[in-house]
């Protein structure tokens, strides 16, 4: 009888120490898994966001998916809301890619942008052969309604204009210019508020640090301001190399926008590692420099990134991290260009067929230094 007890006892004994043991593994895999993302950090200062692919948005790249959703509380289309691809034709509006891309957004209770209702590129190829002003001016009219109406009070930004200006400050010529005249952007903002006045209205643009063409688009927000036409935020585009733009030209830039009375949101942020062609000119998407396709001078890192380029990549962020943080007050919002390095736009971008590391995440979906450089920096 007291070997049945003993034997009774220790195997109950066993029983909870096997318990404590699995209770005590299970808090501490909680206590690993629990750390602060990286857009939890930044909460109180501005929204960091990520600019997301179809294959995300489908569901296809799950652990590109995994990061947005775990690391980032605002989101961008990279092309899913471009004309191009929601109306292909007069009047033919495909919204399977858009609809995802909202849903996911409002399922993981993130800020939603739209982008971009008027750009020159990635336009249907109906827009550029409509030789009518009047037809034009309705298409564009159309598209705005439709879009804008169909995801009112679900998007919360949009890029209404995109890219509309030359390096000198003056207005590219355009097929937008040319068919609706000098003052087409005050109508598309016109548009696009009437479709949803509660959305944020943004325009949108790169080199915005150089002074000449910062003027232009700075004069163009005055006189939407003083016609009484909604505009809320100049839209940075800050597709950088890690020696330039100056963080002195950056904080410029950050100064002049605020002191306009107006937001000032980093759109498109990412920073090449690699040598461009000296005639590069901002990110004209339509630039193409062929003759440097297979040079190895131009592609200098194919089987990995050197450590010494690693940290160089981590203190730019960190830098220009240190300046957005001094000025959070002007900064509502803070967007890399893509998720993980394989995918971004750089590696085909001014020159095909590169390897290239621009972003906070790696081709094996791991934090880099700079990703913890940054993490590092909101906690000190």
């Amino acid at each position: 009888m007291i070997q049945k007890i003993t034997r009774h006892a220790f195997t109950i004994i066993t029983i909870a120490i096997v318990c404590i043991l699995i209770s005590a593994n299970g808090l501490s895999n909680s206590n690993k898994i629990k750390v602060d993302s990286l857009s939890d950090r930044y909460k109180d200062l501005f929204h960091l966001g990520a600019a997301i692919n179809q294959d995300i948005i489908f569901g296809k790249d799950v652990q590109s998916l995994n990061i947005v959703t775990s690391e980032f509380n605002s989101i961008t289309p990279e092309n899913s809301l471009k004309w191009l691809y929601l109306q292909p034709s007069p009047n033919k509006f495909n919204f399977i890619a858009a609809d995802k891309y909202v849903a996911l957004g409002i399922k993981n209770n993130m800020n939603i942008v739209g982008h971009a209702l008027v750009w020159h590129n990635q336009l249907a190829d109906f827009m550029k052969n409509t030789s009518s002003s009047a037809a034009f001016t309705n298409h564009v009219k159309n598209h705005i309604h439709t879009v804008v109406s169909r995801y009112k009070g679900k998007i919360d930004a949009w890029d209404v204009v995109n890219e509309a200006f030359k390096e000198d400050g003056s207005l590219r010529p355009s097929v937008f210019k040319k068919q609706m005249g000098e003052n087409y952007i005050e109508d598309v903002f016109k548009l696009a508020e009437t479709a949803d006045p509660d959305a944020d209205l943004i325009y949108n643009d790169y080199n915005l640090y150089k002074p000449a063409k910062r003027a232009g688009v700075l004069k163009m927000v005055k006189k939407l301001q003083d016609n009484g036409i909604k505009i809320n935020a100049i839209g940075v585009q800050a597709h950088w190399r890690l020696k330039s733009p100056s963080l002195n030209e950056i904080e410029q830039m950050i100064l002049d926008i605020s002191a306009a009375g107006v937001d000032l949101m980093f759109t498109e942020l990412d920073i090449t590692v690699l040598p461009n062609p000296w005639e590069l000119v901002g990110a004209e998407v339509t630039q193409n420099f062929s003759k440097f396709e297979g040079d190895p001078k131009m592609d200098p890192y194919p089987n990995g990134l050197p450590k010494e380029i690693e940290i160089q990549l981590a203190k730019r962020y960190k830098d220009i991290f240190k300046l957005f943080m001094k000025h959070q007050d002007k900064i509502s919002r803070v967007t890399f260009w893509g998720v993980i390095d394989q995918y971004s736009w750089l590696n085909d971008w001014p020159i095909k067929g590169r390897t290239n590391y621009p972003l906070l995440f790696n081709r094996e979906y791991q934090p880099k230094l700079a990703y913890k450089t940054l993490a590092n920096l909101i906690e000190n």
